[in-house]
């Protein structure tokens, strides 16, 4: 999805054991091109069209400093899509090797939603690949044995040929990519720009991306929490998005509570969703900035 990065940041390319992961960063002018920046991760929530787009109005503002990555989580974007129901073992073991293979230094990542959940189980892991994390509404979407990710019945989402229906109806056209975003990504209707859904739909539409979010969908890739992230060891600030759907505002203090000391601060953006680096760029550059 090169079309929509910013000026300057073109893509590369890795080997992972499920298939090529497509990152971008800075590869001409403005940018100082070197690999002696520390490494500054960037990695996307899942959802119907999910790529590394929901980053790019944020990280150019950092890229004079750090070595930005920010990859197409595999299923997602550009990299590969290989045709297998996902697990939650898939994305730990792909991103391990994402930060394996292009950082020499432990990393600040900075996740979303889903993502950032799984990134919680990384760092406890494999503590020495991190050097800190910022996690925007992080959740395994059933957290306290409460889920709250899925609202089409599961008998619905694994009937054979359904799904795809599903997918087609939800994901692959530029109504319901419009209307999902509105309605239950933003909390401004109007914050949402013909760019974002085209990028959105561009990524919704490449071939086999249905069995990622479907995987996402139907919950294989949910899990509670609340059961990790009190063992975190990694140094982490919270950000949520005040009016975030499914995951709400309740639910990420609650989390934090978990872990008081190494989650040492916890920010709220005032009207926005779940995704308050797209809807809000310029309120989470101002908040990466004054802890990075």
């Amino acid at each position: 999805m090169l079309q929509f990065q910013p000026p300057g940041f073109g893509h590369k390319v890795i080997n992972t054991s499920l298939g090529l992961m497509v990152y971008y960063t800075q590869t001409t002018k403005p940018w100082c091109i070197t690999e002696n920046l520390p490494p500054l991760i960037f990695l996307h929530c899942f959802g119907g069209g999910s790529s590394a787009y929901e980053w790019s109005k944020v990280y150019p503002a950092f890229a004079s400093s750090y070595r930005i990555l920010a990859p197409d989580l595999i299923g997602w974007g550009d990299s590969a899509h290989p045709v297998r129901d996902y697990q939650i073992s898939d994305y730990l073991t792909t991103i391990a090797e994402f930060i394996r293979h292009t950082c020499s230094l432990p990393a600040t990542v900075v996740a979303s939603s889903l993502t950032a959940a799984f990134i919680v189980r990384l760092a406890i892991s494999h503590p020495f690949l991190f050097q800190s994390l910022f996690l925007i509404c992080p959740s395994g979407f059933d957290d306290f044995g409460q889920g709250v990710g899925r609202r089409l019945p599961l008998q619905l989402i694994k009937m054979p040929l359904l799904d795809n229906l599903i997918y087609t109806l939800g994901a692959e056209n530029e109504l319901a990519v419009r209307n999902f975003l509105q309605n239950f990504l933003f909390a401004k209707p109007e914050r949402v720009s013909p760019e974002i859904v085209e990028a959105y739909l561009f990524s919704a539409q490449q071939p086999n991306a249905k069995f990622a979010a479907l995987a996402f969908l139907r919950g294989d890739l949910y899990f509670d929490l609340s059961l990790y992230i009190q063992q975190l060891t990694v140094p982490t600030v919270i950000l949520w998005g005040e009016k975030a759907q499914f995951t709400n505002l309740k639910l990420g203090r609650r989390l934090a509570k978990l872990n008081p000391t190494l989650i040492r601060n916890f920010h709220v953006v005032p009207d926005t969703g779940v995704l308050p680096h797209l809807e809000r760029p310029e309120a989470t550059i101002a908040f990466l900035a004054h802890y990075l």
